[in-house]
């Protein structure tokens, strides 16, 4: 059915009553084809969008996000899909051409009832509106009803659109993992995070399948075993992915409802509520910074601003790079650029990072080992193998003034900045604060993991006194360093 026309008050004026009567009919079957058809008007967020496409190239998939941010919606039309194989034309994710056997739960029978069963199928209490859900209702076959809660359902027949029928069974998870061991399954959806047993017994029963299993969920509680098999991305297992979602990216809320939906509520709880954070170790280190408060809009770099950039080696973990550029009146620092990539060549990294410009290039002392795992026929240290795929590596290892390079200095500089309005980063980019949001300590000391375009970011702040302005860039060995003897005979590393 078309959309109905619009209408001026002028012209409702001038309808007969007939008319009216005609067009308040046609409205009201224009609601409920829309309301028995919600799959057909699917339009997913972005976040919502990528964690659809991730399913197309990883088994497990983790929705990690705030509340309130369509998490769970998303994760109800991807069952409906599979279920009835009706996949929007742009859909790049997981497809089943075939009927499916799937499973879905969260943590209570009531809770499911009121999360994943709603969701699927409308309004639990009013069983005529079923239909009115994500499975839409002329492909709705049947429903099992759940004995001992009333209007819950076990289990759910779907009709496919190749001609079979699909079935999806419900459980939760405090019915214990044996609920759980069904025969094969194509696919499974936890909402809410599930226990340890339960989670594998779900991946068990896709195991011939290798079908896709995804859970949906904000991380009340902490670094989990669950949690920790996707997150941080970095260490995770091998075929998992992980969507992360603040409440900024649900674009059904205003600023000012985003503003006071985070002040409601308890400050314990914003991270995880509103930022999708697990809590993690003994305490974030950037703990009394606010997000918010570093990230900028993009702008165009004045010319007069002196710029660099910096790198932190990796191969098991990511090489990472940011570039930067020094406000000096003000002594503010902007991280402009980041990249990182895992077991990546120096060829191929530097080819990335090349289109920032001609900029010189800080590096961590690690820069002068002699790696094996590239062809170095020459025994060249690492710093010189990417100088000699074109970027300017200043001649001195990242330190400060004096020296130092320890990293709780450079920490509480960074740190420093932030609480003083000196330091802010482009708010485009998405992978530099998934690491702010997680760096964090254990046992009072700083956890050196998945902090690769931090590491960065701390050389390049270190070595800002050799940043240069763009018309006026020089060959790194042009630059000069201050001696032993300038700073009164205090020896440092060269």
């Amino acid at each position: 059915m078309s959309a109905l026309p619009t209408f001026s008050p002028e012209q409702l004026q001038a309808l007969s009553v007939e008319q009216l009567q005609e067009l308040l009919q046609l409205t009201e079957r224009l609601q409920y084809v829309t309301s028995t058809n919600r799959l057909a008007d699917y339009r997913p967020y972005p976040k919502q969008r990528s964690f659809h496409d991730a399913g197309a190239f990883f088994r497990e998939r983790l929705f990690m996000a705030s509340n309130q941010t369509g998490k769970t919606w998303g994760g109800a039309f991807e069952a409906a899909m599979h279920m009835t194989g009706r996949y929007p034309p742009d859909w790049k994710g997981k497809r089943f051409d075939r009927p499916t056997r799937g499973m879905c739960g969260s943590e209570s029978v009531e809770l499911t009832k009121k999360g994943v069963q709603r969701l699927l199928l409308g309004n639990p209490e009013v069983p005529e509106h079923w239909g009115t859900g994500s499975i839409p209702k002329d492909a709705l076959v049947n429903t099992i009803r759940h004995q001992g809660v009333p209007n819950a359902v076990s289990g759910i027949v779907v009709r496919h659109v190749s001609g079979g029928e699909s079935v999806c069974t419900m459980a939760s998870y405090d019915q214990g993992r044996t609920k759980w061991q069904a025969d094969t399954l194509d696919w499974i959806w936890f909402d809410e995070e599930p226990p340890e047993d339960v989670y594998m017994e779900g991946i068990t029963r896709t195991n011939v399948s290798q079908g896709p299993v995804w859970i949906t969920f904000t991380p009340l509680l902490g670094m989990s075993a669950v949690v920790r098999r996707f997150y941080p991305e970095m260490t995770a297992f091998p075929n998992t992915h992980v969507t992360h979602a603040t409440i900024d990216d649900a674009e059904h809320y205003t600023a000012e409802q985003r503003a006071l939906i985070i002040a409601s509520y308890p400050e314990h709880e914003r991270k995880a509520r509103a930022r999708g954070l697990p809590a993690v170790g003994s305490g974030l280190v950037f703990a009394e910074a606010d997000e918010d408060d570093i990230k900028i809009r993009p702008f165009p770099i004045p010319p007069h601003w002196p710029q660099l950039c910096a790198i932190d080696f990796g191969w098991s973990h990511p090489t990472a790079a940011v570039r930067l550029a020094w406000d000096r009146d003000v002594d503010r620092i902007y991280v402009t650029a980041a990249y990182r990539k895992k077991q990546c060549p120096p060829l191929s990294f530097a080819a990335a990072v090349k289109p920032w410009g001609d900029w010189p290039w800080a590096w961590p002392h690690d820069g002068r080992q002699n790696p094996e795992k590239f062809d170095n026929k020459d025994h060249k240290q690492l710093k010189d193998i990417y100088a000699g795929h074109g970027l300017k590596m200043l001649p001195l290892h990242a330190q400060t003034e004096d020296g130092s390079n320890g990293v709780e200095g450079s920490v509480a500089e960074l740190l420093n900045r932030m609480l003083t309005d000196r330091f802010k980063v482009f708010d485009h980019l998405d992978e530099w604060f998934e690491e702010f949001r997680m760096f964090h300590r254990k046992d009072g000391l700083i956890v050196k993991e998945n902090d690769d375009l931090l590491s960065a970011t701390r050389y390049g702040t270190m070595m800002r006194r050799f940043a240069v302005v763009g018309s006026r860039a020089m060959p790194p060995r042009a630059v000069q360093f201050p001696t032993p003897s300038s700073r009164g005979g205090q020896g440092w590393m060269g």
